[in-house]
C-alpha cells in the first residue's frame, strides 16, 4: 500500500510539473499571447465615414456638427460615476448597456464627467436644417432616402473618413488601462457633392419663409448661368424626425419647388414676348369689357371688372385676361405651344442621375386646338400646370437676354480632402427662345408691373425690380367653400442689370398674388446687402 501512495504521489509531481512548464510555455509564447488579446480586443464603430453634400462656396450642409461621445465600462461603477451626464433620452439604452459586457459608446451633455475618454462623432444634419428637402434624409441603416442623399447614396457611402474606437477588456468587460483605447481612422474616397445653392442666400429665403409661408416655397436662380441658389419649401421637417412630419400629416415632406401647380397670370410676359417675336405691335389698343365668350363659355378678368382700352404694357400691369385670350387666339395652338415648349414648360429637369422635377403639362397642340383650351392657357388656366422651378426659369428669359437655361441644382463631385472639384456636373441646355430686341421691348413692362401695376408690394426698397403676379384658381375649395388657390410672384431683381430670378409660390390656400409679392420684396430686401 505505502509503494502505492508513493507511485502516486510521484506520479502526481511529474504531472504538476508538466502542466506548470506548458503553462509557462503557453504564457511566454508570442503567439499564444497575441491570440490571447485578440479574444479580448473591442472595436467600436463612431463614424462610417458617409461622404458630405456641400454649397456652391464648400460649405458643408451636412456632417458640421459633432457629438460628445465617452467610452464606458459596464457595471455599478458607471452607474454610479456617468448617471448624471447621460442624457435624459439615452438612459434607457445606457441601462442597457451597463448590463453588457463589453465597453459602450453614450451619448454625453456638454459635461462629460469622470469619462476618461471622451470622442467626437459628426453629427449628419445642422440643428437648424438647411435645404433639407433638396438634401434629404437616411434610414435607420444609414442609407440615403431621398433627394441628394438617395441619388447619389452610393458615392457617399463610406467616402470619408470612418473612425472606430479600439481597446483591450478584460473578462467583465472593462477597459484595460495599460493599452489605452485608441480612435482609428480608415480614409476613404474623398468624394462629395457640391450642389448650386449659395448657403448665405438659402438662409436668406428660410428666413423668409419662415416669417412669411405657412404653405408654399422660394426659388432663386443665377439669372446669367441657371444655377440654383435657393430652394426653399415650406412647410420644412427635421430631417432626424421624420416621423413626426409623418405622424402630422402636414405634407412638409413634399419638396414644392419641384412639384406641379397651376400657373396664373405668371404665364402673361411668356405670351407677350411670343406675340412680340411675331411682329405684334405692342401699342396696339384691346378694349376690355371684364369678360370675353368663347365657345359658349364666358372667361372673365378679376372680380369681373373691365380695364377699358389696353396695350400690351397696361395689360401686363393690370393682369387683363380678356386682352391675353385675345392675343392667345391671335397667335394659335402651334405658337403658343411652342413658346411654352421652347421656355421649358412640359420638361422635367435633371437634379442628378435619375433624379429629376416634374414636368409639369403643357397641353398638346391637339389639345390647344380646342378654343377654350387656348383661350386658359392664354392667361395660364385650364390644364396647363408647372412648377416653381420652370416659372423660375421662364421668368429667367426676361432677366437674361432672352435664351433659355435649365435650372442646375448640383455643381459636381468633389474631394473633400484636397477640397476641390474633380468632376464638373454643370452641364445647362441652353437655347435661344427671344431676341434680345423682344427682351429690351418686355423687360420695362415687367419693371412697371412693380412701379405702377398689380405687382406695387413686391417692390424692395432700392434697387428695383421687374416679374409678374398671379393668382391661379384649382377648382377646389375649402370647408367655408373659399375658393383655393395657387399665389404667385415671380421677377428679377435688380431692375437694372438684374442678377436673380425668384420665384414665390404660396400654394393651395387663400393667400393672393400681393402675400407673395410681399415675400419677393423681402427676399430682395435682404440680397440688396450683397450689392453694397
Amino acid at each position: 500500500m505505502e509503494k502505492r501512495l508513493a507511485a502516486a504521489a510521484v506520479l502526481f509531481v511529474i504531472l504538476f510539473g508538466v502542466l506548470c512548464v506548458v503553462t509557462a510555455l503557453v504564457g511566454t509564447n508570442p503567439v499564444y499571447a497575441q491570440a490571447a488579446a485578440q479574444q479580448s480586443e473591442v472595436t467600436i464603430p463612431l463614424s462610417e465615414g458617409r461622404g458630405n453634400i456641400y454649397d456652391c462656396n464648400f460649405n458643408a450642409l451636412t456632417g458640421k456638427m459633432t457629438r460628445q461621445y465617452a467610452l464606458l465600462e459596464p457595471g455599478r461603477g458607471s452607474y454610479h460615476s456617468m448617471f448624471d451626464v447621460i442624457l435624459p433620452e439615452e438612459r434607457p439604452q445606457f441601462y442597457e448597456n451597463i448590463r453588457q459586457g463589453a465597453p459602450f459608446l453614450m451619448r454625453m451633455t456638454e459635461q462629460s464627467g469622470d469619462a476618461p475618454y471622451v470622442y467626437s462623432r459628426p453629427v449628419r444634419y445642422l440643428p437648424v436644417p438647411l435645404a433639407p428637402h433638396l438634401v434629404g434624409y437616411l434610414d435607420a441603416q444609414g442609407h440615403g432616402v431621398c433627394g441628394i442623399e438617395r441619388a447619389c447614396d452610393a458615392l457617399l457611402s463610406h467616402s470619408s473618413t470612418g473612425t472606430a474606437v479600439h481597446c483591450y477588456a478584460n473578462a467583465r468587460g472593462g477597459v484595460i488601462k495599460r493599452s489605452p483605447p485608441q480612435l482609428i481612422e480608415t480614409r476613404g474616397t474623398g468624394a462629395g457633392i457640391m450642389l448650386t445653392l449659395d448657403q448665405k442666400i438659402q438662409r436668406i429665403c428660410e428666413a423668409a419663409a419662415a416669417d412669411s409661408v405657412d404653405q408654399g416655397c422660394i426659388v432663386v436662380l443665377d439669372v446669367h448661368t441657371g444655377r440654383v441658389r435657393a430652394a426653399v419649401s415650406m412647410p420644412a421637417f427635421d430631417p432626424c424626425d421624420v416621423a413626426a412630419s409623418i405622424r402630422r400629416g402636414d405634407t412638409s415632406l413634399v419638396d414644392r419647388t419641384v412639384s406641379a401647380y397651376n400657373v396664373g397670370s405668371v404665364f402673361k410676359p411668356l405670351l407677350a414676348a411670343a406675340a412680340l417675336e411675331r411682329g405684334f405691335d405692342p401699342e396696339e389698343t384691346y378694349h376690355c369689357t371684364g369678360s370675353v365668350e368663347i365657345g359658349g363659355h364666358v372667361y372673365r378678368c378679376a372680380h369681373g371688372r373691365g380695364h377699358g382700352e389696353v396695350n400690351m404694357k397696361t395689360a401686363l400691369a393690370e393682369s387683363c385676361n380678356c386682352y391675353f385670350i385675345h392675343l392667345g387666339l391671335q397667335l394659335g395652338a402651334d405658337a403658343v405651344y411652342e413658346t411654352a415648349q421652347q421656355a421649358g414648360f412640359g420638361e422635367s429637369n435633371t437634379i442628378i442621375g435619375t433624379y429629376r422635377t416634374a414636368a409639369g403639362n403643357l397641353p398638346s397642340t391637339e389639345e390647344l386646338s380646342s378654343l377654350g383650351q387656348l383661350a386658359s392657357v392664354s392667361f395660364g388656366q385650364g390644364a396647363l400646370t408647372a412648377t416653381p422651378v420652370q416659372v423660375a426659369a421662364m421668368m429667367n428669359l426676361f432677366a437674361g437676354n432672352g435664351e433659355y437655361i435649365a435650372p442646375s441644382f448640383v455643381e459636381g463631385v468633389v474631394d473633400e480632402y484636397s477640397k476641390t472639384v474633380t468632376k464638373s456636373l454643370y452641364r445647362p441646355v441652353r437655347r435661344r427662345v427671344f431676341s434680345k430686341q423682344t427682351i429690351e421691348t418686355l423687360r420695362p413692362m415687367l419693371t412697371g408691373v412693380v412701379e405702377d401695376g398689380l405687382g406695387k408690394k413686391a417692390r424692395p426698397r432700392k434697387g428695383g425690380a421687374g416679374g409678374k403676379t398671379g393668382t391661379a384658381q384649382t377648382g377646389r375649395f375649402d370647408a367655408e367653400k373659399n375658393e383655393i388657390l395657387d399665389a404667385w410672384f415671380a421677377g428679377f431683381y435688380p431692375a437694372k442689370d438684374p442678377q436673380y430670378t425668384i420665384a414665390v409660390l404660396l400654394d393651395s390656400g387663400t393667400h393672393g398674388s400681393d402675400d407673395a409679392a410681399r415675400v419677393f420684396a423681402k427676399v430682395c430686401d435682404s440680397l440688396s446687402f450683397f450689392f453694397e
